[in-house]
């Protein structure tokens, strides 16, 4: 042993990264790469990046996507870092890309009622923008404050106005992505979509982006459909529950009905206490459960409406429901909602379902939620977005407690079967990433996963972006990644040839 200290010497490629990305933020700093390396799924494994960029634009994620491929270096995207999949963590040696420094809106077309977006923009930060120009963007996830169009893109994120208004796919005509493979070299940079409001012609590669996790490549503008900002305030309905199963028939029920309000958002006692104990907001969570109703149509169609949710909250045994008539209040309502993930997660360990069953199971779902948390011994809060049968068990550890935190596993892989048992899926809009790799499995069953990976392998055949992820793919020149367990390549295993 030459080096008495045994310092690792720096691995070559960082040379070549530094040679490609002259002036660029790249990072290699140990304790910033270790804050760059995970999102908020605390229970998802992540591995150490040889390296992260923070890219300013197309041309420095090109001269990272083109380098990384020559050094078979995996290429990780990250936005806000607010997934709750796992799916923009690490793995042992790659390259973490971080797009949040690439925050522009570069084009707000109030004609053609579209905006397009480097994907760091924040959710929010788009809302406010268009909204100046009489226009609105529907995607609302919860994280809307800090996530951005990218991770959204990503995960085709959903949110609380999906119920009527459709989730991120909807509103994506198109976008541009560096990826490699069939468009080219490795680095080449290609646009899909339209800007016209209809187009038939070929693939939907757009929509087959969006959704894909950065497993295909890396996304670096968005094409977004907009809407007409509503013309009038909305109106809130809200229900108190003495158990979450009538909650669950309650939104049966309006979805027997045909109701259709904006939003239709669930949340337990467990939540609101959470909440109440961290911002002191003056809510008193007395019942077992809340349901919050947000009906946006104009006139009297609103004011009928409104008043058909709460009928069908009473009739499903609600101790009270009521229409709010302060737009303040209303708000603070839903920012309960918003800000139960994060108060829980002050608590202790989170493992979070993104559970989505056909709206007319909801009730039997909750029950089974509950009784899933009574066998196994693991504390259980719920949110959802009931309307579209979309929840989220939140299940909750001690810190520390092994024992708990195996339970707590245990539970959240029978809830995700309990799911595709129920006719649903494991994931309504956080995405697979690696918590449910399992789970969709199950779910999906071998012959489509192996189309799956047959698209994986055909749109990235090195297996250089995003590897290990939702569906666990090995490169064509056999490297296999997965988060935690690899090691970049050395330099005799390079390959320059990646045409």
């Amino acid at each position: 042993m030459n080096d008495a200290n045994h310092t690792p010497q720096p691995h070559p490629a960082l040379d070549a990264l530094a040679a490609a990305l002259p002036g660029s933020a790249l990072v290699t700093d140990p304790d910033v790469l270790a804050a760059l390396s995970a999102d908020d799924a605390e229970w998802a494994p992540h591995g150490r990046p040889l390296a992260a960029l923070r890219a300013a634009g197309t041309a420095e994620v090109q001269a990272a996507v083109r380098t990384c491929a020559a050094w078979r270096i995996p290429v990780v995207t990250r936005g806000a870092g607010t997934g709750l999949s796992g799916g923009a963590n690490a793995v042992d040696g790659c390259l973490v890309l971080d797009v949040s420094r690439m925050n522009r809106v570069l084009e707000i077309d109030e004609e053609d009622q579209l905006a397009v977006v480097q994907p760091g923009v924040v959710n929010n930060d788009l809302k406010a923008a268009v909204a100046e120009h009489g226009l609105w963007y529907p995607p609302d996830p919860a994280s809307a404050p800090w996530s951005t169009i990218g991770g959204n893109v990503a995960t085709n994120a959903g949110g609380l106005c999906c119920l009527k208004y459709g989730v991120t796919r909807d509103y994506v005509l198109g976008l541009q992505a560096v990826m490699g493979g069939p468009a080219g070299e490795y680095g080449t940079a290609v646009r899909f979509g339209r800007r016209t409001t209809k187009g038939v012609s070929g693939y939907d590669l757009t929509g087959l982006f969006t959704g894909s996790e950065g497993t295909f490549g890396v996304i670096t503008e968005i094409t977004l459909r907009l809407r007409p900002a509503p013309a009038t305030a909305p109106h809130t309905v809200v229900g108190a529950f003495d158990d979450l199963v009538s909650a669950g028939r309650a939104v049966a029920l309006c979805t027997r009905r045909g109701l259709r309000p904006a939003a239709l958002e669930l949340l337990d006692r467990a939540c609101m206490t959470a909440v109440e104990e961290w911002k002191h907001l003056g809510i008193e969570p007395q019942a077992a459960a809340l349901l919050l109703a947000r009906v946006d149509s104009p006139g009297q169609a609103g004011d009928d409406e409104a008043a058909a949710v709460a009928a069908a909250f009473a009739e499903s045994g609600a101790l009270w429901a009521e229409r709010s008539t302060d737009e303040t209040e209303a708000e603070a309502l839903f920012d309960v909602r918003r800000l139960a993930y994060p108060a829980l997660e002050r608590l202790g360990p989170v493992l979070t379902e993104d559970i989505c069953v056909p709206r007319s199971a909801v009730p039997r779902m909750l029950a089974r939620i509950e009784e899933t948390g009574r066998r196994h011994g693991v504390r259980i809060a719920t949110i959802a977005h009931a309307g579209d049968g979309n929840l989220h068990p939140l299940l909750i550890t001690p810190p520390g407690d092994d024992a708990a935190r195996e339970a707590a596993q245990t539970a959240f892989e029978e809830l995700l079967t309990a799911a595709v048992e129920a006719g649903g899926t494991v994931t309504g809009e956080h995405g697979v990433g690696l918590l449910k790799r399992g789970g969709m499995a199950r779910e999906l069953g071998p012959e489509v996963c192996a189309v799956q990976r047959a698209v994986k392998e055909a749109l990235d055949p090195l297996g250089l972006f995003n590897p290990g992820k939702v569906v666990g793919e090995t490169g064509s020149d056999g490297n296999t990644w997965d988060t935690g367990g690899t090691t970049a390549p050395t330099t005799t295993e390079r390959n320059g040839d990646v045409a």
